[in-house]
């Protein structure tokens, strides 16, 4: 038998068929009459509003690399925006959303609550990453990619982000409607990046700085197999948010040294580099 080599090399043409197919499950998955993409293909799956917010971000890309006219993919999500946009929101349990935010999962036919599941935070948050990323792409001044702007603009002004802290210093992960609240809050450096920056950049409900201070300093740094890093466990933590925003050379109080980019790339740091008086490697 051959020996399997560890390490692949892919060629553009790879790439391309890669994403050819990826596309393949956000188009051919979701309910074109309101954009809804089932959670997995194992049959009456509901659909995660995470997910929405991915497809919303592949049907750029889709244009681009002409897996689909740029009529169509406007059409796609145009009919998204205008689901959210005229969904029910309120307190009931089978509403769709609540102060902005939606729940995790949402029946793909009717658009309601699935699984009694949490009105989420983060996963609202991707939702609104990817609609944001549709109506900046989407520029032109037609009448439909016009409308997909402003009800892009709309979902995002409507989001309560001081509601979802729940009167206290940072946001929490979610609110349902049997118990209110979860208690559960933001900590550590974690996927709540892109969220937080959503929130501050808020022109409605935004989140005060004290607040990102406030989750700020629940990050852990810690040096691993020879590399120092700002802490978190699962790799999506240090890729999710850079799906969506460009952090090179983007820094904060806490990353004085470097910036988020270079923290997610895992490169070793020199070991004279400090944190707040820390020595580097404690």
């Amino acid at each position: 038998m051959p020996a399997i080599s560890r390490r692949t090399t892919l060629t553009d043409s790879d790439l391309h068929d890669l994403q050819r197919k990826t596309f393949r499950y956000f188009w051919s998955e979701t309910n074109p009459e309101n954009g809804l993409l089932a959670d997995n293909t194992l049959g009456n799956a509901p659909a995660s509003i995470a997910g929405v917010g991915m497809a919303l971000a592949s049907y750029p890309v889709a244009v681009e690399r002409k897996f689909t006219s740029r009529h169509a993919a406007v059409a796609r999500a145009l009919a998204t925006l205008r689901f959210f946009g005229d969904s029910r929101q309120g307190p009931e349990p089978d509403a769709t959303g609540h102060r902005g935010f939606y729940y995790h999962f949402l029946d793909v036919r009717t658009g309601h609550r699935a699984w009694r599941s949490e009105l989420s935070t983060i996963d609202t948050a991707i939702l609104l990453a990817g609609a944001m990323a549709s109506a900046a792409y989407f520029d032109r001044p037609d009448p439909r990619e016009h409308e997909l702007r402003t009800l892009a603009k709309a979902l995002y002004d409507r989001v309560d982000w001081q509601w979802a802290q729940n009167r206290g210093p940072t946001v929490t992960h979610g609110w349902k409607p049997e118990r209110g609240f979860l208690k559960y809050r933001w900590q550590g450096f974690n996927e709540a990046l892109l969220l937080y920056i959503l929130g501050l950049g808020s022109d409605t409900h935004p989140l005060s700085k004290s607040s990102y201070s406030a989750w700020t300093k629940t990050y852990v740094w810690k040096r691993l197999y020879g590399h120092e890093f700002l802490f978190g466990g699962p790799l999506f933590m240090h890729q999710l948010s850079h799906v969506w925003i460009d952090f090179r050379g983007i820094q904060d109080d806490f990353m004085q040294k470097i910036d988020y980019f270079e923290n997610s790339l895992g490169r070793p740091i020199s070991s004279s580099n400090t944190r707040f008086g820390i020595p580097a490697g404690l």
